[in-house]
């Protein structure tokens, strides 16, 4: 199987839960400039990630840590990395954020929706609640051991 056939599988998977994230966000009939302002932040992300994954890569593959079967991967390079390489970087730019989107994280203008809102309030107050408990409680056992 070629690098860019398992990319295939992969970006697949990925480009079914990206067309599910922009569906809820469409749905949800968000602020414009919210989206705006996500789009702009994964398109930057995008752009970083890319350049650290192609200086990164290059610098790997030249040292000897990483080799590629030639007749596996499809002769276009970045450099001496193969162009495949960056289908990851622009796999995860992407799944990342839609994964937020469907899961309920904040949205676009930095307020928390409402199931995730709820969620957090729970979870912290727990959290902080057991976090106290447990270090009173290994206080008294420590206390016990002497």
């Amino acid at each position: 199987m070629s690098y860019w056939a398992l990319n295939a599988v992969f970006l697949a998977v990925v480009a079914v839960v990206v067309v599910a994230a922009v569906v809820s966000l469409v749905v949800r009939a968000g602020d414009a400039s919210a989206r705006r302002r996500v789009l702009a932040a994964v398109g930057i992300t995008m752009a970083l990630l890319l350049v650290m994954t192609a200086v990164f890569d290059n610098v790997m593959i030249g040292v000897g840590l990483v080799g590629y079967e030639p007749s596996l991967i499809s002769g276009a390079f970045v450099g001496i990395a193969p162009l495949e390489d960056f289908a990851y970087a622009i796999a995860a730019v992407l799944l990342l954020p839609s994964l937020w989107v469907l899961l309920g994280g904040r949205d676009g203008s930095g307020s928390a929706s409402p199931s995730a809102a709820s969620g957090s309030a729970g979870s912290g107050s727990g959290s902080g609640s057991s976090g106290s408990s447990g270090s009173s409680g290994s206080s008294s056992s420590r206390g016990s051991g002497r």
